[in-house]
């Protein structure tokens, strides 16, 4: 079993992630230049913010969270301002990867729960994968879908008394409803990105896959990165 390449700040693959991507360097394909892992870490930051210090106004079971942030007023005046990076991080980050995350026809099999068990038991045929499956591409706008959501109700609950009663309980409805439903989903999406394809990780630290995780998960991408150019020296 060959050794992964190690993480050096000399390392090719690394240098040539910081500006361009989806270009073959070595035994490896950079698949996200640093502005992308910037603007993912950034994301996933702010909403790990946003959900532990939201921990603790739930519910008092997970109040003793509070004090990770230094007491519960602080986590209520910490909470809604870290949502509002969040929504300003994923904005940015929706503009970023729109071009990349445009539906195909063959996406559409995504709508199936069939086809997420195949996925899930690393079955079917995906010989005709991009750079992002259809479930990556539908996740990125149920992502976004929901963190409007989260925005619009949590501005209701940040201004307590300034909306109707019905829109302020409507806003708790949906703010929960959401809140569980992200969680459930960014479980989901670290695991598929450790533990069910291993080498998924690294494209969001060092920037780079090598050619065989490539070629497994995405070989129509692979493909294309391959035949487009040499790999570099």
């Amino acid at each position: 079993m060959s050794t992964p390449p190690t993480f050096t700040a000399g390392d090719p693959a690394v240098l040539r992630a910081r500006n361009a991507e989806n270009v073959v360097v070595g035994h490896e394909i950079v698949r996200h230049r640093l502005a992308s892992r910037v603007i993912h870490w950034a994301v996933a930051v702010s909403f790990f913010i946003a959900l532990f210090s939201g921990f603790p106004i739930w519910t008092p079971v997970l109040g003793w969270m509070a004090s990770l942030f230094g007491g519960l007023h602080v986590c209520r005046w910490l909470h809604p301002w870290a949502g509002v990076a969040f929504s300003i991080c994923l904005l940015v980050m929706f503009a970023h990867w729109f071009g990349e995350m445009r539906l195909e026809p063959k996406d559409r099999e995504w709508l199936q729960p069939r086809r997420v068990l195949a996925y899930m038991k690393h079955e079917g045929d995906d010989a005709d994968v991009g750079k992002y499956n259809g479930g990556q591409k539908l996740f990125f706008f149920a992502v976004a879908l929901g963190t409007l959501g989260l925005l619009v109700s949590g501005v209701v609950l940040w201004l307590p008394g300034s909306f109707p009663r019905i829109v302020s309980e409507a806003a708790v409805l949906l703010h929960d409803l959401t809140f569980i439903l992200f969680v459930v989903a960014v479980i989901l999406h670290i695991y598929l990105g450790t533990a069910a394809e291993p080498g998924t990780f690294r494209s969001m630290t060092r920037g780079s896959v090598t050619r065989p995780w490539a070629s497994l998960n995405h070989p129509r991408w692979y493909r294309e990165v391959v035949d487009e150019q040499p790999p570099a020296r």
